[in-house]
C-alpha cells in the first residue's frame, strides 16, 4: 500500500505553537496548539511521527522550536513572515490572521512547491557559540554608546570643562578623571602642578600637557558650582561613570573569549586572512556567515543573503534596479562594515571604490558595490576551505604592476 505524503507546518511563539498537518490534497488532518514547553514540544514531534510527516515548514530558522525538530530527525523548512503574508492572499483577499491558519498557510506551502523553500542547515556547535559571542559583544557596545551619550548630557550641563580634555569620554583615563573629580567643586581644587601629579599617578601617556589641560578646564564654561542641582549631577555622573567602566571591562573580556573562539574554529585563518579583518571583523563574518557549506552553493547567494547584490524589477519597457531590502540584516552589515574599510589596505578594493565614488554613488551604495564584489573571493576562500591569497588575486596584480 502507497504511503500517502503529509506535510506540516508550526506558527511558534515564545508561549504557544500551532501545529498543522495536511495530507497530499490539502485536507487538514491533525491541528493543534500547545504551550512551549518539553511536553508540549514532545508532543508535537509525536503527531508528526504519526503521521509520517518528514518536514516542516516554520517561519524561523533557530531557536528551542527548530532545534528539537532536527535532534528528533525532522527536517526543517523555512517560509519567512514576508512570504506567509503573501501566500495568505491565495485562500482569501480579507486579510485575515490567525496562528492556526498561518500553521496552514506553512504546510500548504510544502504541499505546493516542496522544492521552492531552503532546508536549514544547522552550523556546528562551535560556530554557534561564536555567533553568540559576537551579537553579545555588539549588544555591549550598543549600550556603551548610549551610556557615553548620557554621560555628555550630563556634563554639558553640570561640568562642560570635562567634554573634550581627553581624547574620548569613555576611555579609562577620562573616566579615572571623573571618579575622581566627578563635578567643578571638587575639580577647583586643582592646580597645574597638582593635575600634573595625577596625571602622572595615573598613567597618562597623551599628548597634551598639564598646563594645556589645566587651561582647558578654566577656560570651559561654568557648570553647577554648588546647592542640591551639582550634588545631584555628581551623583549621576559616578553612577554613569561605575556603568561605564563595567560594560568596557565585560566588552574586553568577551572580546578576549571571542579570540579564543576564533583561534580554535577550522575557519578562524581563512577570514582572518582577509584584509583589514582582524578579530572581531573576522570572528563577525565567520559567525553570521557559519560553517555550512550547503547553504550558500554559490557566490551569488551569499551575496543576495547578504543584501549587497541589488534587486531589479522589470515590467515590459520599464527596469528599475533597487536597494536589496529583504536579506539577512546582521549578515549585510558585517560584511559591508568590513568591505568599506578593505580600500585602505587592498589596491583593487580601493579602485573599485573610488569608481563607483566618481560613478556618482554615494558613499552607502559605493561601499555594497566591493562587498559585492569580495563576496566572490569570500566564497571561494571559504568554499575550499583555503586562506586568502593576494598573489593569486588577478586584477590585483594587475593593478599593482600598473601602479609600479
Amino acid at each position: 500500500m502507497e504511503v500517502t505524503p503529509t506535510y506540516a507546518g508550526i506558527d511558534w511563539s515564545w508561549q504557544h505553537h500551532a501545529l498543522c498537518i495536511v495530507d497530499a490534497a490539502g485536507r487538514r488532518v491533525e491541528e493543534i496548539t500547545v504551550a512551549h514547553s518539553k511536553p508540549g514540544l514532545a508532543k508535537v514531534t509525536t503527531l508528526l511521527h504519526r503521521h509520517g510527516v518528514e518536514r516542516v515548514g516554520i517561519e524561523r530558522g533557530d531557536g528551542p522550536v527548530v532545534e528539537h525538530l532536527i535532534r528528533d530527525g525532522l527536517e526543517v523548512v523555512v517560509i519567512s513572515a514576508r512570504q506567509v503574508k503573501s501566500l495568505r492572499a491565495r485562500y482569501g483577499s480579507a486579510g485575515n490572521k490567525d496562528d492556526r491558519f498561518d500553521a496552514f498557510v506553512l504546510a500548504d506551502a510544502l504541499r505546493t512547491d516542496p522544492y521552492r523553500w531552503a532546508v536549514v542547515r544547522p552550523d556546528s556547535d562551535a560556530t554557534v557559540a561564536l555567533r553568540g559571542l559576537v551579537r553579545a559583544r555588539q549588544d555591549l557596545v550598543g549600550h556603551r554608546i548610549a551610556v557615553h551619550n548620557q554621560l555628555l548630557a550630563t556634563l554639558q550641563h553640570h561640568f562642560p570643562g570635562a567634554i573634550g580634555l581627553f581624547h574620548q569620554l569613555d576611555i579609562p583615563i577620562s573616566l579615572a578623571f571623573l571618579r575622581r573629580f566627578p563635578c567643578e567643586a571638587k575639580a577647583a581644587w586643582l592646580s597645574p602642578t597638582r593635575l600634573a601629579h595625577w596625571l602622572h599617578a595615573n598613567g597618562y601617556c597623551g599628548r597634551a600637557t598639564a598646563e594645556e589641560l589645566f587651561t582647558h578646564l578654566h577656560q570651559a564654561a561654568t557648570g553647577h558650582l554648588s546647592g542640591a542641582t551639582s550634588e545631584a549631577g555628581e551623583l549621576i555622573v559616578l553612577s554613569l561613570v561605575d556603568l561605564l567602566t563595567s560594560i568596557r571591562q565585560r566588552q574586553s573580556e568577551l572580546e578576549t573569549r571571542i579570540k579564543e573562539a576564533l583561534l580554535a574554529h577550522p575557519d578562524g585563518p581563512i577570514m582572518q586572512s582577509l584584509p583589514r579583518s582582524g578579530v572581531v571583523r573576522a570572528a563577525t563574518l565567520l559567525a553570521e556567515i557559519g560553517d555550512c557549506r550547503a547553504r550558500f552553493p554559490d557566490a551569488q547567494s551569499l551575496a543576495a543573503a547578504a543584501g549587497v547584490a541589488p534587486s531589479t524589477r522589470q515590467s515590459g519597457k520599464h527596469c528599475n534596479v533597487t536597494y536589496r531590502r529583504g536579506c539577512n540584516k546582521q549578515l549585510r552589515a558585517a560584511l559591508i562594515d568590513w568591505a568599506q574599510d578593505t580600500p585602505r589596505a587592498n589596491t583593487w578594493a580601493h579602485d573599485t571604490y573610488y569608481r563607483a565614488r566618481q560613478r556618482g554613488c554615494r558613499h552607502p551604495h559605493a561601499a555594497r558595490i566591493p562587498a559585492q564584489a569580495w563576496t566572490r573571493i569570500l566564497w571561494r576562500c571559504w568554499h575550499d576551505h583555503t586562506a586568502y591569497n593576494p598573489e593569486l588575486h588577478g586584477r590585483l596584480n594587475t593593478l599593482e604592476a600598473e601602479a609600479a
